[in-house]
């Protein structure tokens, strides 16, 4: 069939935007179908656990935002978010040293919502964004989507390397390549769960303000730390060069699907008008909720309740990969929700995907938080959403595949090879095989 004809499945193929054919489902969202069967257990999803939220604070903040504010909470908004609520988000972000008004900040759809306009404001076709190696596997799928390129730093225990960013810089620039900004997670990273230390933030916007680069440093887990806090935000030293994405989602419930942005004056109004032609207004009644559940509620507290459920969940993983995996490595994180697993070089995580789902035990590949197609040595294990016995159990069903896998390796490893086959060269026939 001829293309302008489209295809046998898609009669509309041809009348795609080009900029379609970087929309991808991320393997993330591909394992959710079979990560959901209650048999299988899930190390893949980063799903909070919100049944750790008491259902009376949720419905008491729903009861008064409708009998006190239904006219308001059930109408259209501004496309910058409620006063109240930005107010509210002040305090929240004071935790990590940010100190901003009530007009530079600008709510959002969930943070994935706000980079998602930061991404339509800024690339264009062929233009590069500069993002930790791994990363976030959605914010790569964004990035796509605009039809930009990643490029990738390297990261080891303390987070972003500088001196990987300055190289990645300078051959981007000798490249002639077009850089509109730097994506970090800064505090206990997706997917690796490190945290970048605060020298080294430091020297990260040394690096961005001398190449004229913007930083968009996302936070979505900067509050759910174990032992101590992790260094102070970016946007709390550089409130020129840094675009901050804060959520509701870890803290409180991702169904609310409430985020923010703080950016420096001139992004920040054209945050605003991306907002109202992308969604006209976030939710007048999402906003409400959360208004009235910060007012409320002792939700400092209910964040404390939370870092304790993780940091159980952390201890359970850490404890089972020590007894059933004690040959491999992974990192250790301080907070957030993941751990990221490394695997022997000649090992692939995603090929292995589908024996370790036969085992009843789903993780997420590290080629996922790739642009560039590495990582298939390396896994992400996530222990925010399941108990610790069903952790435990996750990662002996793991071993089990990890370690026949490992096994068959060795085997195949010391088996001679076949016998070459001599090639036709300079006159030379190989033997006749009838």
């Amino acid at each position: 069939m001829d293309k302008a004809q489209g295809n046998n499945l898609d009669p509309w193929y041809s009348h795609y935007a080009e900029r379609t054919a970087g929309l991808s489902a991320s393997e993330v969202r591909a394992l959710f179908a079979v990560a959901s069967r209650p048999e299988v257990v899930s190390l893949a999803g980063g799903m909070p656990f919100v049944s750790a939220l008491p259902q009376e604070l949720v419905l008491t903040a729903v009861e008064r935002t409708v009998r006190d504010h239904g006219a308001v909470a059930l109408q259209y908004g501004s496309g910058q978010g409620s006063p109240r609520l930005r107010e509210q988000i002040l305090e929240v972000m004071a935790l990590e040293g940010i100190h901003a008004g009530v007009d530079d900040v600008v709510v959002t759809t969930g943070s994935q919502h706000a980079l998602e306009l930061v991404s339509k404001l800024f690339l264009d076709p062929g233009d590069v964004v500069i993002a930790e190696g791994p990363s976030y596997v959605t914010a790569l799928v964004v990035f796509r989507s605009f039809q930009a390129d990643v490029a990738h730093v390297e990261m080891d225990e303390l987070g972003l390397v500088p001196q990987s960013l300055r190289d990645t810089i300078a051959r981007l620039r000798e490249q002639g390549r077009t850089i509109k900004f730097l994506y970090t997670i800064p505090s206990f990273q997706n997917p690796m769960g490190v945290t970048l230390s605060w020298e080294r933030r430091m020297e990260v916007l040394e690096i961005a303000r001398e190449n004229d680069i913007l930083v968009v440093e996302d936070n979505p887990y900067g509050l759910l730390y174990f032992d101590q806090a992790p260094p102070q935000a970016m946007r709390s030293v550089d409130e020129d060069g840094v675009i901050y994405l804060g959520t509701f989602s870890k803290t409180l419930a991702p169904g609310l699907r409430v985020g923010w942005a703080v950016a420096p004056h001139a992004i920040r109004e054209k945050l605003i008008l991306a907002n109202e032609a992308a969604v006209l207004s976030p939710s007048s009644f999402a906003q409400t909720v959360i208004s009235e559940y910060l007012s409320t509620a002792d939700w400092k507290g209910q964040i404390n309740t939370f870092r304790d459920v993780y940091r159980e969940r952390r201890d359970a993983m850490l404890g089972a990969l020590n007894e059933q995996l004690p040959t491999l490595s992974w990192t250790v994180p301080n907070g957030g929700f993941y751990i990221w697993l490394t695997l022997p070089n000649n090992m692939d995580s995603k090929a292995m995907l589908p024996r370790a789902v036969k085992e009843l035990v789903a993780y997420t590949p590290g080629t996922a938080f790739f642009a560039d197609g590495n990582g298939r040595n390396a896994m992400r294990l996530s222990f925010c959403y399941p108990s610790p016995d069903f952790i435990r159990e996750g990662i002996r069903r793991l071993a089990i595949v990890i370690n026949g896998e490992m096994s068959l390796l060795t085997e195949f490893s010391q088996t001679a090879p076949l016998a070459v086959q001599p090639t036709r060269r300079e006159g030379v026939l190989p033997p006749s095989v009838g």
